[in-house]
């Protein structure tokens, strides 16, 4: 299959080159790092004594779980010719849509969502623990930043958010809807809350009309960057911000991917932001956004995923229970950069290892061939 043709791209400022130093961990990094994942297990520990089912710590409700195809667009300029992108190449990838919480709410519980794509078959040096691996995961939420600046900020929302773990669940859609009112009234004044969408407050739209967001820093190469994938095919941009029944269809976001697979084709885009700047483009506060007049997103990759069964309890069983997704299983040239990156790799591991052991399900990370079940 061969690889896309790139389109041309606008002339960004020079990047930034990548150093050790463009990273600044805190003195007591390890010990927060401990509490921020013993909180998330909290929260697996909880849903899997009600539930008698391990689940993610968070992310735990999947809407859709498929197969594609990544295709590294042909002619990139050095700069974005980077590690996974260097050459034009064509990747088998999984996909992986989701939302926020750690339980499985209906979707009347309005929170943001996530994807996850894990490219298959990647060669190249890799990143501590991963040596025996041939994948590039990349973990995307739909928002621009992170809802907090580091781990330690994080650790406070996480803390509310299991909390609230398995909580009378007609409270939760309740408060969901008046924070889904709330939320209009302040995107009609020009703003937007994070905290009002962390908690509840997300618009029901469609999910395949969102637009993804790696939120912190990873290495690009010799670069620092950070990604988006956005939707490109018309059959998906039609769904940007489309209104989605929620009430009384607790399974509506999934249902709705389903449908949409069962006869199209989808096409999205995978854009790097090179960083550009020292001061306006931190690299340890992922709560500051990039801003795109000092380098805009650029692509450097297409996804094309075929028509399919989106998701079913067997597919299910597959790619929730077996597979585990995490920035760090990947290139070292994409190693995840800042506190929040850093921090994804101890959480990650230990809620991947709890769902393993408690559901007594191997977890090994996919080979080229794999196939989802249909």
């Amino acid at each position: 299959m061969s690889a896309a043709t790139a389109k041309p791209q606008p002339q960004p400022q020079a990047p930034l080159p990548y150093t050790p130093s463009v990273e600044n961990p805190a003195p007591d990094e390890a010990r927060l790092f401990d509490e921020l994942a013993e909180t998330m297990l909290s929260i697996s520990r909880k849903t899997y004594e009600d539930g008698g089912h391990a689940l993610r710590s968070v992310h735990a409700k999947s809407h859709g779980l498929l197969i594609g195809r990544l295709d590294v667009l042909d002619d990139l300029p050095a700069e974005l010719a980077q590690g996974l992108f260097a050459r034009a190449e064509s990747y088998p990838a999984i996909l992986r849509l989701s939302t926020t919480p750690g339980d499985i709410l209906p979707d009347s519980v309005s929170t943001p969502r996530g994807l996850a794509v894990k490219v298959l078959g990647v060669t190249g040096e890799r990143l501590p623990g991963s040596e025996d691996q041939a994948t590039q995961d990349f973990v995307m939420a739909n928002a621009p930043v992170f809802s907090a600046p580091d781990a330690k900020q994080f650790l406070s929302t996480l803390k509310l958010l299991a909390a609230t773990t398995d909580r009378a669940e007609t409270a939760k859609k309740a408060l969901s809807a008046t924070l889904r009112a709330a939320e209009r009234v302040v995107e009609a004044f020009g703003g937007e809350s994070a905290t009002l969408k962390t908690l509840g407050g997300h618009p029901a739209t469609h999910i395949l009309g969102e637009t993804f967001y790696s939120q912190a820093a990873l290495r690009h190469g010799a670069h620092v960057a950070k990604l988006q994938i956005v939707p490109v095919s018309p059959n998906l941009t039609a769904l940007t911000d489309a209104p989605l029944t929620v009430n009384g269809k607790p399974d509506s976001l999934r249902e709705a991917v389903v449908e949409f697979f069962r006869d199209h084709e989808a096409v999205w885009e995978l854009r790097v932001q090179l960083r550009t700047d020292e001061e306006r483009m931190p690299v340890e506060d992922a709560s500051v956004l990039w801003p795109e007049e000092l380098s805009p997103y650029r692509a450097v990759a297409r996804i094309t995923v075929p028509p399919q069964t989106a998701w079913s309890e067997e597919r299910s069983r597959a790619g929730d229970d077996r597979l585990a997704f995490s920035p760090w299983h990947g290139l070292a040239a994409h190693r995840p950069l800042g506190s929040i990156m850093r921090a994804r790799r101890i959480a990650y591991d230990h809620s991947a290892g709890f769902r393993m052991e408690h559901n007594g399900c191997p977890m090994q990370e996919p080979a080229a061939g794999y196939r989802l079940p249909g």
